[in-house]
């Protein structure tokens, strides 16, 4: 199928577009200390506690893992990275990374949180039984936007993990295929 003049400006365009987001993301040269991971996921805690209709998760939730920043990024091949810690109460169980791959349709880059809800005692077994959990391996996770927030109640949840972004910043346009693990860590 031959390329014509716009379609190859539009790629281009496209191609710009995204390199030059990816230049604006810091440059992650070490791993953060636990007490710079923890100072971020008490403000990340601060921040959905104020949101309505998530005072049902934070009720009946078994564990909660807090990632306050995972940036992601790419054109055609990217990739995302963030450090948090899995709660239960209020008590820290332990610090963990996210990390992904993706392939696909995407350009751009983007910083998010992400909390995930551990809602039964076997969804929470299964994040720490393995050395390393891939999401879509195992539970199920059901992510929860804005409008999903409002209808949640006690009596609606009913899936052993809910997962809700937050602080969105940043443009990724993507239609991709990712791999996305969840990993302990020991930062110093």
């Amino acid at each position: 199928m031959p390329i014509d003049r716009r379609t190859l400006a539009r790629h281009a365009a496209l191609a710009m577009t995204g390199g030059s987001l990816l230049s604006t993301l810091p440059v992650v040269a070490h791993a953060a200390t636990r007490a710079e991971i923890a100072a971020n996921v008490e403000s990340a805690l601060g921040l959905l506690r104020s949101q309505p209709g998530l005072a049902p998760l934070f009720d009946n939730a078994k564990a909660m893992l807090i990632f306050p920043r995972i940036v992601s990024g790419g054109l055609i091949v990217g990739g995302q990275y963030g450090e948090g810690i899995l709660f239960r109460g209020n008590e820290r169980q332990g610090f963990y990374q996210i990390a992904g791959a993706s392939f696909g349709l995407l350009a751009g880059a983007q910083v998010a949180g992400l909390a995930m809800f551990f809602m039964t005692d076997e969804a929470l077994r299964a994040l720490q039984a393995a050395n390393g959990w891939e999401i879509g391996t195992g539970p199920s996770v059901v992510a929860l936007d804005r409008g999903l927030q409002a209808n949640v109640t006690s009596t609606t949840l009913r899936e052993p993990v809910y997962a809700v972004t937050f602080g969105q910043q940043g443009l990724m346009a993507s239609l991709s295929i990712n791999g996305t693990k969840i990993t302990p860590i020991n930062p110093v």
